[in-house]
């Protein structure tokens, strides 16, 4: 089993944000899969499906994205998931926009979310996969800059690269982490 955990805030205020990418990537892979997110426990929501006879989980946290790792840690101790079966995608302001970075494990960077994440589970040892959102211009508050949506221009091309990031999420289930940073880290 794996649990595809996207990461976001919720509610509509933050919907479609920088910030929410992680949460649109879940909501492509439930478009692919026709797969609802409606299920509400382990402070989420969450849908469930197959891929290749793999059980999966898509799962949005809804306790914010400072405390993802909450919610973490209930899918992993519930499902009895190990770290290397829980595949986190978020964003990433230190990568080139509309660009993806796959890893297979690796330290939280400046990603309070992640952070959380790595400090519940006490472990680092899983897959990620990064969207790059680009980086606040000179004088613009990091928080309002990942709290605001994209311009039409940039969503266009972050839609695209939440596509890919759906992909590679397939390729880490269907193959294997190395195989999506051999594909997908360009």
């Amino acid at each position: 089993m794996f649990a595809v955990i996207g990461l976001g805030n919720p509610g509509e205020r933050f919907r479609y944000t920088r910030h929410n990418v992680g949460f649109d990537t879940i909501e492509c892979l439930a478009e692919r899969f026709n797969v609802k997110i409606s299920k509400i426990k382990h402070k989420s929501i969450y849908g469930q499906t197959k891929i290749n006879d793999e059980n999966i989980l898509l799962v949005k946290p809804q306790t914010f994205m400072n405390n993802s790792g909450i919610c973490a840690l209930e899918i992993c101790n519930y499902y009895n998931i190990s770290p290397e079966n829980i595949i986190v995608i978020y964003d990433d302001i230190d990568i080139e926009f509309g660009s993806l970075r796959i890893r297979p494990k690796g330290s939280a960077g400046s990603h309070n979310g992640m952070k959380s994440i790595i400090y519940h589970l006490q472990c680092d040892d899983f897959p990620r996969v990064r969207i790059g959102i680009g980086r606040p211009n000179e004088g613009l508050d990091l928080a309002d800059f990942v709290l605001n949506r994209f311009q039409k221009e940039d969503r266009e091309i972050i839609d695209e690269t939440i596509k890919k990031a759906a992909d590679a999420v397939e390729t880490i289930i269907n193959y294997s982490v190395n195989k999506a940073m051999n594909e997908y880290n360009r």
